[in-house]
This record gives structure tokens, C-alpha cells and sequence, in this order.
């Protein structure tokens, strides 16, 4: 097959690298060579970071109103959508997903564009009741300037519509950084965004590896905001980074969720929760619900039904239809999910299914859904996030010890509850240590819902109303409505 060669996207231009490096990315499906990316140096981001400042600064779209933006924000919604079948397959080539999911996702880009689009001129302010009666005070939100936006390789579409929207749509200008693993259905994003009209230097896309590209972009003088998706380690270099530039940083990270099953749940509803959690997407989700409790009385009832599930799913080509799951993203990872597995068996953890690389007649990387009974929670596949189909399952005597097994982790992104008890769904979801709580589902997203962690699941969050506070600030404004002459200057008013 032929070698695609891609551009960067700066200042709506197309353009290489200045040093003209470039990086190869692999399909993970075949684990052949695909596409060539240019490999960003310091020069090439901070020309892309220049190019956003001039743009923010610029009239073009400075002078634009919030609705004006919101219309642009629509109509890229709209190419979209007209384009969601070349943006599902262009992701799956790119990062291994299941054609079936990358089609769910890129389907629902448009709603989360359109939300955000609906919001732009929602965006307000307070008048102030001041104890001051000769003084009108009020507030307004106001766009930051510069965002940097780093995105990983698992679903880059979704985890760049949800920065790029309430970014947009509040009137700042970004520069994308996506994975080295999965570069392209960005700068597809960035081609689309051409068409729609957005001025130059609104939309930059920059490719290449966290050092140099990610580094010189998060400590750029000129960025003040850095929107991270990714793990612990680089999420601790961003912060160390945004010293710099004293840039305003969220953090959406990893996690180790807890999928609690009480005795009363719907089984064959739990068990496909679970497999939603942990086996979809081949495990590489920051949400895998990868830490199962199970009530002592269904434990062995419930693992039966999980093993029996497990066998059935069907590993192949993303593209084939009836594939159920499909490759590891990188050769570098599925080597990591087998170091867990072989520690998690010389620990002692008891291997129920899977456990070994599956060999495919056309290449790839693919790793089977993994099941390991833990009559512990000391175990290292027990606390570790693995980024993989591999699934701990550990019994629980009662909702005190499910909330303390659950709350014994040093994440919090998300959390499944399966009850059919209401009161007591409640009170788990209250005293679950969690961003995300799902009950009776899993993985269930929407544009008004927001996402982000505590703890080591990081901080700030997307989605939903509460981003567009993350991407302005609030300015106060005091106007002296008395015609007297001002009194004296050395006492504060």
C-alpha cells in the first residue's frame, strides 16, 4: 500500500516540519506501516502558537459575536456529519478501534458540536449587589487567549471535539497536539474546519512526540490554558511545564474503576456492563471499568457468566462486522498488558481465561479478554491500570466493604453500580470516591453530562456547562454611577 504523507495544520497553512523530520504511524490491525507524519520541533510549535495568538488577537474572530462563532461551530458539526463514515474509517485505520465504535463515535461529534455551538452565546456574567450604593459592579466570563490541547491515541475525535468546542465557543484559539500513535483524524478535523471558514490561526494542528512537540507547546509563554488527556507521567510533566507560563491546566487521566455488583442486580445486565467496561474498545479506555466486586453469595455464579460471555467474543479485523474486538493500539502496549499478566500470575492471582497473545494470520497486535479472580486486593493488576481487556474480579461481604474496596485506589474517574435497590444506589453513588457514576450502565456518555476525576484521575472537567468556566475567566468591572468628586485617594472605596 501506498505511504499517505501528511502536513501539519499552522496558520491555515499545510505545511512540513522546518528541520523536514518526519515519524511513521503503524495500523495496529496488521501492525504495517501506513502514514508519515511530520515530527514537530520547537520552531514548528512556536510558529503554530503564534499563529494562534495572532488569530485570537485578530478581528476575524475577535470580532466575531458569540453566535457568529456558534454558527461556525454548527456548520463543522454539519461537515460532520457528512462526513462520519471517512472519519470513522480513517480512525480505525489509524488506531485499531472497531469500525462499529469509531462509526458511534464519529456520529455523535456533531451533538457535541452543536451543544457547545448552542452555548457560545450563553456565556454570561452577574450585576453585583454591592454595599455600595454610589457603584454598579458586575462580572463577565472572558475567552483566556491560547489553548494547548494534548490528545491521546484511544478515541482522539471525541477527546479533541470535547476541548475544541467550550474552547471555540468562548472565543480562544487552540493548538492540537495529537498522540504520535494516532495523528490523522485530526488533521482531517482540521481540514474539514478549512471548508466551514473558521479564520487562520483559529484551528493549528501540530504532530509529533511529547518531547520536543508537547513540552515546548505546554510551557509556551503564549499559551494560558493546556486541556491534557493522557496518563499520570505526562500529566506531572504538564503541570511542571504550565510553571512557566503559569497557563490554567485540566487534567483528565487514568483510572482503575470499580464495577460493584450487589446480590440483587440483574445478572445478565451486570455481566454485560462489564463487558462494556472492560472488554469494549479492547480495554483501552480511561473509564474501563477493569476492578469487578461481587457479592460473596453470586461471586461464583457471576464469574461463571463473565468466563461463559468471554469465550464468545468474537477477535478480528476492526472492519469486519462481527468482530467484537480488535487490536491493541501499539506494539509497546500489548507488551505492557503481558507484563501485567505474567506478574499478576507469579503474584498468585488466579488466571480464570485468556492471558496470552492471540496470533492472527494478518499481523496486528491483539490480546484476548483476560479474567483474573483475586482473593485480594493487594495485587499489582488489582491497583495498576493496565490499559487493556484485563479484568480483576474480588468478592465482597457488604455495601461497607464494596464502598472501602471501591474507595481503595489512588484514581477516581468512574464507577458501575448494579443494584436494584434504589436507596441503596444512592448511597453508593454518594460515598463512591468518583467523578463518573454509572448505575445499570456502563460507558454511557452525553454533551450535558461533564467528565473528570479526583485524585490521581486528575482535575477539571469536560462536557457539559461547567467546561465553558474552565476555558474563560471572570472579570469584574466597577462603575461609579456618583457625579461627586472622588474623595480620599489613601482610603481604599
Amino acid at each position: 500500500m501506498t505511504l499517505k504523507q501528511y502536513q501539519m495544520y499552522v496558520g491555515g497553512e499545510w505545511v512540513d516540519a522546518v528541520d523536514g523530520g518526519r515519524f511513521d504511524s503503524f495500523n495496529p490491525a496488521t501492525g504495517e506501516v501506513w502514514a508519515s507524519f511530520p515530527a514537530a520541533a520547537v520552531v514548528d510549535v512556536d510558529r503554530a502558537v503564534k499563529a494562534a495568538h495572532q488569530a485570537f488577537t485578530n478581528p476575524q474572530w475577535r470580532g466575531l459575536s458569540p453566535t457568529q462563532r456558534g454558527q461556525l461551530l454548527a456548520r463543522l458539526a454539519e461537515v460532520c456529519r457528512e462526513n462520519t463514515d471517512h472519519l470513522a474509517e480513517l480512525e480505525t485505520l489509524d488506531n485499531g478501534k472497531l469500525l462499529r465504535e469509531t462509526r458511534g463515535q464519529a456520529a455523535f461529534l456533531p451533538d457535541f458540536l452543536n451543544y457547545f455551538a448552542g452555548l457560545a452565546d450563553k456565556v454570561q456574567g452577574d450585576v453585583l449587589p454591592v454595599n455600595k450604593s454610589n457603584m454598579f459592579c458586575y462580572t463577565k466570563r472572558q475567552a483566556l487567549g491560547v489553548v494547548a490541547a494534548i490528545i491521546p491515541w484511544n478515541s482522539p475525535l471525541y477527546l479533541t471535539v470535547i476541548k475544541l468546542g467550550p474552547a471555540l465557543a468562548t472565543g480562544n484559539t487552540i493548538v492540537l497536539k495529537p498522540s504520535e500513535h494516532a495523528s490523522a483524524t485530526l488533521l482531517e478535523l482540521a481540514r474539514l474546519s478549512e471548508q466551514v471558514g473558521f479564520p487562520p490561526g483559529v484551528i493549528n494542528v501540530v504532530t509529533g512526540f511529547g518531547k520536543p512537540t508537547g513540552d515546548a507547546l505546554t510551557k509556551h509563554p503564549l499559551v494560558r490554558r493546556v486541556a491534557f488527556t493522557g496518563g499520570v507521567a505526562g500529566a506531572k510533566q504538564v503541570v511542571v511545564n504550565s510553571s512557566e507560563n503559569l497557563s490554567k491546566v485540566s487534567l483528565e487521566l487514568g483510572g482503575k474503576s470499580p464495577n460493584i455488583i450487589f446480590a440483587d442486580a440483574d445478572l445478565e445486565s451486570a455481566v454485560n456492563g462489564v463487558v462494556a467496561g472492560i472488554f469494549a474498545a479492547s480495554g483501552q479506555s480511561c473509564v474501563a471499568g477493569s476492578r469487578v466486586i461481587v457479592q460473596e453469595s453470586i461471586y461464583e455464579a457471576f464469574l461463571a457468566k463473565l468466563i461463559a460471555r468471554a469465550k464468545t467474543i468474537k477477535i478480528g479485523l476492526p472492519t469486519d462486522a462481527d468482530s467484537e474486538m480488535g487490536p491493541i493500539a501499539t506494539e509497546t502496549q500489548i507488551n505492557a498488558i503481558e507484563g501485567f499478566v505474567h506478574r499478576a500470575q507469579q503474584q498468585g492471582a488466579k488466571l480464570c481465561f485468556g492471558g496470552a497473545r492471540v496470533r492472527v494470520e494478518f499481523g496486528g497486535w491483539y490480546f484476548p479478554p483476560t479474567i483474573f479472580a483475586c482473593d485480594h486486593q493487594d495485587y499489582e493488576i488489582f491497583q495498576e491500570e493496565i490499559f487493556g481487556p484485563v479484568v480483576s474480579v474480588l468478592p465482597f461481604a457488604s455495601e461497607a466493604d464494596a464502598i472501602d474496596v471501591a474507595n481503595n485506589s489512588k484514581y477516581g474517574l468512574a464507577a458501575g453500580i448494579w443494584t436494584k435497590n434504589l436507596a441503596r444506589a444512592h448511597r453508593v453513588a454518594d460515598a463512591v470516591v468518583s467523578g463518573i457514576v454509572w448505575v445499570n450502565t456502563y460507558r454511557a456518555v452525553s454533551p450535558m453530562a461533564s467528565i473528570g476525576g479526583f485524585n490521581a484521575s486528575g482535575y477539571g472537567r469536560e462536557g457539559g456547562i461547567e467546561a465553558l468556566n474552565e476555558y474563560t475567566e471572570t472579570k469584574t468591572v466597577w462603575i461609579n454611577i456618583s457625579d461627586e468628586t472622588m474623595p480620599d485617594p489613601f482610603i481604599m472605596r
